[in-house]
């Protein structure tokens, strides 16, 4: 696994100015991984509230439960639909990030929003369970049941079976891709595409990115670990490619439907990106990949603020439309 990459990069003036307006708007926060579970989340759901204001109009939203699955390991789960207008057939399951550990579809429902409306098709947000009361795999055999499930949980919703997209953001790039990996596995079928956002791909924390930026600004080398002691759970995941997914065999990452993996300039994931594409690319695969100069870890959640988030929804809007084959 090759890291010989080089990062640099500073954030954008326009990325300086949303930091400088939310801090003057929210005051200096505490880390949220020294935080208890409850605390952080709640602090999450505060500190985004801002980034889900005059949230763009949608054709409909509505929710429904997907029930546990026994044989699968998965819980009865939520999940949060969103079509936008003139909506075209089959649907984008969307994970939010968060480290495993915080968030939920109302935190990302703009960024979910303004998908919808780029792609042109219904995006579906399973409210997954959380790490650390419930570690690795529990959030992601919630992930798969949705992925399963989907098509017959929202036909009452108005999504109509047609291409399946599976997307999410930092964990939740994670657990999309390793939801695609464990259906792989598991001999079932896969989806069309997926949308790959900013993704932490391994428990490894010596890559250029992570050294660069270790101390942010935004996401640090130190909260990552703290976020990925949290989805372990005391268990040794190192090697297991559903929950690093970037340790997949060439045979496991060969299978995969085409992927559109897009990174932020200034951020300690973004290596995990970079080598993802690596591995791809040295299978012959055609991925697209996308590095949004000028932003940090988790700007897809500024679409009101930031016209790099605009765009690159935009860019994956394009990138969803292609892998439905529109």
């Amino acid at each position: 696994m090759s890291a010989a990459h080089t990062v640099s990069g500073a954030l954008s003036a326009e990325s300086v100015a949303l930091m400088a307006r939310t801090l003057a708007e929210l005051g200096p926060l505490p880390d949220p991984t020294t935080l208890t579970p409850e605390q952080g989340r709640a602090q999450s759901a505060f500190a985004s509230a801002r980034c889900n204001l005059n949230l763009p109009p949608m054709h409909s939203v509505s929710e429904v439960w997907i029930d546990a699955d026994l044989d699968l390991g998965s819980d009865r789960c939520r999940l949060k639909i969103l079509v936008p207008k003139g909506a075209g057939h089959g649907a984008i399951l969307f994970i939010h990030g968060g480290g495993f550990a915080f968030c939920s579809p109302e935190t990302h429902e703009r960024c979910a929003r303004t998908l919808a409306i780029e792609s042109g098709m219904p995006v579906v947000l399973p409210d997954y369970r959380l790490a650390p009361e419930c570690p690795f795999p529990a959030g992601l055999k919630d992930v798969v049941s949705a992925l399963r499930h989907v098509f017959s949980a929202t036909s009452a919703s108005g999504v109509t079976r047609g291409p399946l997209l599976v997307a999410g953001d930092s964990a939740g790039a994670n657990l999309a891709l390793a939801a695609m990996l464990h259906e792989e596995a598991a001999g079932r079928p896969l989806p069309d595409g997926g949308l790959l956002f900013y993704g932490n791909y391994a428990r490894s924390f010596e890559t250029p990115s992570y050294v660069h930026f270790s101390e942010g600004p935004g996401l640090t080398r130190g909260k990552m670990q703290r976020y990925w002691d949290f989805y372990a759970g005391g268990q040794n995941i190192e090697g297991d490619p559903l929950a690093c997914p970037l340790v997949a065999t060439e045979e496991q990452l060969a299978a995969m439907p085409p992927l559109y993996l897009m990174a932020a300039e200034v951020d300690p994931l973004l290596s995990d990106t970079l080598l993802l594409s690596e591995r791809l690319k040295a299978l012959g695969r055609s991925d697209e990949l996308s590095i949004t100069p000028g932003v940090m870890h988790g700007f897809l959640q500024n679409t009101s603020e930031l016209s790099a988030a605009r765009e690159a929804l935009a860019a994956a809007g394009n990138a969803a439309r292609r892998q439905a084959g529109r």
